[in-house]
């Protein structure tokens, strides 16, 4: 792994130089982009969305965002309709860039490292971004999705030289087609075990390290998952799996399943759009539910 030059997580000049002007977009969201994390020569940004009036007083609601692409491409905008949605609605919402195996030449432990950078800078520097940090969500799809479950389930994987002490958990979670189990579990049909137990390479660690399925405990925060039942890549019994193992424990654990629906069947502009905007409407309601609107 590279050294990690990680940028302070409290104000700092360093971050302040890096953060774009905000610009306004259309409506009444201004958007801008911090860094908040710094791995050698890549500068990883987070792409922040807030309501017009919003100041270091404010003390918004807030939501961190990240995207899918099997842990080896994507990007940010996949959520930026996500977040001008919220923050028209009050809430400061994010999303963030994170290193993938294609640009970066990283394995998902490097995800899921930047993932919770992500989640405590957010929390560190909260009152400089005028958020709550009793009020700091974590979402995200598929491989996304599975990121913003490990900021919640797992214990490993923090950086270093961060500060432990500001926590790396979010207050709820919204998840996508979420990977939530990468190891086999005896519950699941076979055909999904035998596809669960080829992850080792694709992983380069034990998968049942990265799978929260397997590190859910009694402390994980609201969930809500959205999810098709005839999603082919990520199979809807895992996150049946993964909804029954949070009840066990006492947790609160929503899952909202699709009965036709594929895998990514919720971005926006998918199909007639219908699945964006019940999947947003459900999400923004469920925030509600849990007063962060």
């Amino acid at each position: 792994m590279p050294r990690m030059f990680l940028p302070a997580l409290l104000l700092c000049t360093a971050l302040l130089s890096t953060a774009t002007a905000a610009d306004a977009t259309p409506g009444d969201v201004k958007h801008r982009t911090e860094v908040y994390k710094q791995v050698g020569d890549v500068s990883l940004k987070m792409h922040i969305y807030e309501p017009a009036d919003h100041t270091a007083k404010s003390n918004s609601p807030a939501i961190v965002f990240f995207f899918g692409g099997g842990w080896t491409h994507g990007s940010p905008k996949q959520f930026f309709p996500h977040c001008e949605l919220l923050a028209k609605q009050g809430m400061v919402a994010m999303a963030a860039e994170y290193r993938v195996a294609s640009t970066h030449q990283v394995k998902p432990d490097s995800c899921v490292a930047d993932a919770k950078s992500a989640v405590r800078w957010a929390r560190a520097n909260s009152d400089r971004l005028g958020i709550d940090s009793n009020k700091l969500a974590a979402g995200g799809g598929s491989a996304g999705g599975h990121l913003a479950a490990c900021t919640a389930a797992l214990d490993a994987y923090d950086e270093p030289a961060e500060d432990a002490q500001v926590s790396s958990r979010p207050n709820a979670l919204v998840l996508f087609n979420p990977a939530v189990v990468l190891a086999p579990v005896d519950k699941l049909p076979p055909g999904v075990q035998k596809r669960l137990s080829g992850l080792s390479r694709r992983m380069g660690t034990d998968p049942e390290k990265l799978s929260p399925y397997h590190h859910l405990h009694k402390k994980m925060p609201p969930t809500i998952i959205f999810h098709g039942k005839a999603d082919t890549t990520v199979p809807y019994q895992t996150v049946e799996l993964f909804e029954e193992k949070m009840a066990d424990l006492g947790c609160l654990c929503k899952l909202v399943g699709y009965k036709e629906a594929g895998h990514g069947f919720f971005n926006q502009g998918r199909g007639d759009n219908s699945a964006y905007q019940d999947t947003t409407k459900q999400m923004t309601q469920f925030l509600r539910d849990q007063g962060f609107l």
